[in-house]
């Protein structure tokens, strides 16, 4: 199954792709402005063209667990990306993923990378719990 993962900001979205194998995750281009027509188009056509089956999309919650504003319009988003298009999406807990990105270093941007261990991550688990 195709999985593309996303670490959302409202100015840029880092994206991450696994394989259809569902073991490797790879950051690719992030889409700018998300929550505009464009950016909505944007995600639509990357879910068509890569065949994509599930969306994770990164929450972020606060190092104690807690809701944020930032927590509030991710999930808004979220929401409105679920009825946008014709796959399930998920939120999953983003901790961290800024930071690992930011330590790892890499030609694609600091937010697809995030994206990607965002996705490694919820590869795992879900490895770990099938």
């Amino acid at each position: 199954m195709r999985v593309l993962a996303l670490d959302y900001g409202s100015a840029r979205c880092g994206c991450a792709l696994s394989d259809p194998t569902g073991v490797l995750a790879t950051p690719i281009e992030p889409i700018e402005r998300p929550r505009t027509r464009r950016g909505f188009g944007r995600l639509r056509e990357l879910v068509r063209e890569r065949g994509v089956e599930h969306v994770v999309v990164g929450l972020p919650l606060t190092l104690s667990g807690r809701d944020s504003a930032q927590t509030t319009e991710t999930r808004e988003f979220a929401n409105e990306l679920a009825r946008e298009l014709d796959v399930e999406v998920e939120l999953y807990d983003e901790r961290f993923t800024t930071r690992l990105a930011a330590r790892t270093g890499g030609d694609k941007s600091e937010d697809s990378r995030a994206a990607a261990h965002l996705l490694h991550s919820w590869l795992a688990a879900r490895q770990h719990k099938g």
